[in-house]
C-alpha cells in the first residue's frame, strides 16, 4: 500500500494541464489585442465625440458643484475648430463663384469671399435653388458643435454708399433685401437661432463675405462677465 501511494503522489503533484493551456491561450489574445492597438490610427474627431456623448449621458449624475467644461483641453478646441473649418472648406471648395477661401485664425476664424450674383438671382433677393445644398451642408455642419462650443456666421454684404462716399442708404435697398433673405434661408434649414447674424459693407458692392467663427462659450461668458465688473 505504501508503495503504491508513493508512485500516485507524484502523478498528483504534476497539476493540471489545461491550466497551461488556458494561460497560453489568454496569453495569445492579449498579443493580440496588442497589435491591434499599435496598429489602429486614432481618430480625434471620434474620440471626441464619444467623450461628449459620454458626458452628457452622465451629467445628471455629476453634482452640481463640478464644472464638467473646467477640464476641457484647449488643443481640442483648436481642434473641433479646424475640423470645422475643413468641413466648410470642403462645401464651398468645389462651388463655382467661390472667389476665395482663407483662414484667419486656424481654429477659430475663417472668411469665404463670393460674388453676391452668384448667390442670389442677378438683380433679384432670390437665393439661386443651386446654392440650396450648399446652404443644408453648412446648416448641418454649423449644428453638429461639441459640448461647450458655438459655430457662428456672419454673413456682410457690400452696400452702395450715398453721395459723401460714407454714409450707407437708410431706405430700403436690394443689399439689404438680400442680407434678410440670406437670414431666413438659413433659419429655415434650421441653423442654430444664435449662430447666424447678418450686417452692410460700404463699398465693395456686388461682393459678399461670410465670416466663420469658433468660440469657447466659457471663455466668452467670463469676458462679457470681466467687461460688465469694469463698466460697474
Amino acid at each position: 500500500m505504501d508503495d503504491m501511494d508513493t508512485q500516485i503522489a507524484p502523478i498528483h503533484s504534476a497539476g493540471d494541464p489545461t491550466v497551461a493551456l488556458f494561460l497560453g491561450l489568454y496569453l495569445v489574445l492579449l498579443a493580440f489585442f496588442i497589435m491591434l492597438v499599435s496598429i489602429s490610427t486614432p481618430e480625434e474627431a471620434k474620440s471626441k465625440q464619444v467623450m461628449n456623448s459620454l458626458s452628457s449621458a452622465f451629467a445628471s449624475i455629476v453634482p452640481p458643484s463640478v464644472d464638467l467644461q473646467s477640464f476641457r483641453s484647449k488643443d481640442g478646441d483648436v481642434l473641433a475648430g479646424q475640423e470645422f473649418q475643413q468641413q466648410v472648406t470642403g462645401i464651398f471648395a468645389t462651388e463655382l463663384g467661390i472667389d476665395k477661401i482663407e483662414t484667419i485664425q486656424p481654429g477659430r476664424q475663417m472668411r469665404l469671399i463670393l460674388a453676391s450674383d452668384n448667390l442670389f438671382f442677378q438683380g433679384e433677393a432670390r437665393i439661386r435653388p443651386a446654392m440650396f445644398p450648399l446652404l443644408d451642408r453648412t446648416v448641418a455642419a454649423m449644428s453638429n458643435r461639441p459640448a461647450g462650443m458655438r459655430f457662428d456666421l456672419e454673413f456682410v454684404i457690400g452696400t452702395p454708399t450715398l453721395s459723401d462716399g460714407k454714409t450707407m442708404p437708410i431706405a430700403q435697398t436690394l443689399e439689404i433685401a438680400r442680407a434678410g433673405a440670406f437670414a431666413r434661408a438659413m433659419f429655415e434649414r434650421g441653423i442654430p437661432p444664435d449662430s447666424v447674424s447678418v450686417g452692410m459693407r460700404p463699398g465693395h458692392v456686388g461682393e459678399a463675405v461670410i465670416w466663420f467663427y469658433t468660440r469657447d462659450i466659457a471663455a466668452d461668458k467670463l469676458r462679457l462677465d470681466d467687461a460688465k465688473k469694469t463698466e460697474n
